[in-house]
């Protein structure tokens, strides 16, 4: 336990994906700091029993909708949500029917976020941390007809740039839609981190690009800065690497991020 223990002692933190890798991290870093910490994912294994479970399955939006009532039920304080949880190298399609990276990665937080948004108003000042990654400089764009077939490129990258893509613009109109409810919004990149989201790259592939990965803790570090430094809670919607601000890909406009915004509040009914 640090000396600083009790720093985060009242407040409230929601992380997706947190029963590994850097989420697993994260949370075990916040709750040493006194913070209290739920964690929504698939499996109720996390190893820490100083966080809360919720089922969260991001790739059912039925589960979504269930994960924010069962949190919401409980009447707590939310003063930071944390959207970590992701997939790199999947292909096929969610229940719901979208391109599967797209659909976990950015359109299952979607939804999340919008469900807990009155929540996080009411315990502002709040924030919205989304774990993008640098992956989203290399996507040209969002093909909005593509993100509703299955997965194209065989190993899933591109598509997983897209989504990465996705939560960078997320972030950035969210900032505009609630900055005047007291929430403030920031993503990032983790680095490269020899974590599970890259569990379906196929043996020894994935073996060989963990090599020079990032360990989770250290992957870790910049999620922790966006969801606690005191510094950063007069700015929102900016991208962070390494705990510093960086320009996101040029592709990253308003009016892409106010387009992908409309359709995924249709496609979620938020």
């Amino acid at each position: 336990m640090s000396a600083n223990s009790g720093e985060l002692s009242g407040r409230t933190f929601l992380i997706t994906g947190a029963n590994t890798g850097i989420g697993l991290a994260t949370a075990t870093g916040l709750a040493e700091r006194g913070g209290r910490v739920f964690v929504a994912c698939r499996s109720a294994e996390t190893g820490n029993e100083a966080v809360a479970f919720l089922p969260l399955d991001l790739s059912d939006l039925a589960s979504v909708r269930a994960c924010a009532d069962e949190f919401l039920g409980r009447g707590e304080p939310l003063h930071v949500l944390i959207n970590n949880a992701g997939v790199g190298g999947a292909r096929g399609l969610t229940k719901d029917g979208f391109e599967l990276t797209f659909g976990i990665n950015h359109l299952g937080h979607f939804a999340l976020t919008a469900a807990l948004l009155d929540r996080l108003a009411a315990s502002a000042p709040a924030r919205v941390v989304t774990v993008s990654s640098d992956a989203h400089y290399q996507a040209p764009g969002i093909d909005f007809e593509a993100v509703r077939r299955p997965t194209a490129s065989r190993t899933g990258l591109r598509e997983y740039a897209v989504s990465k893509l996705g939560n960078v613009l997320f972030s950035q109109e969210l900032a505009r839609r609630a900055g005047e409810r007291g929430i403030t919004t920031y993503a990032l990149h983790p680095g490269v981190v020899a974590s599970d989201i890259w569990r379906r790259i196929p043996w020894p592939i994935r073996q060989l690009m963990k090599l020079r990965m990032l360990s989770t803790e250290q992957g870790a570090a910049t999620s922790l800065y966006c969801a606690t430094a005191p510094e950063l809670a007069g700015v929102s919607g900016r991208f962070y690497e390494d705990c510093r601000e960086r320009s996101p890909s040029a592709v990253a406009t308003p009016e892409l991020a106010r387009a992908l915004w409309e359709r995924s509040g249709a496609w979620t009914a938020a």
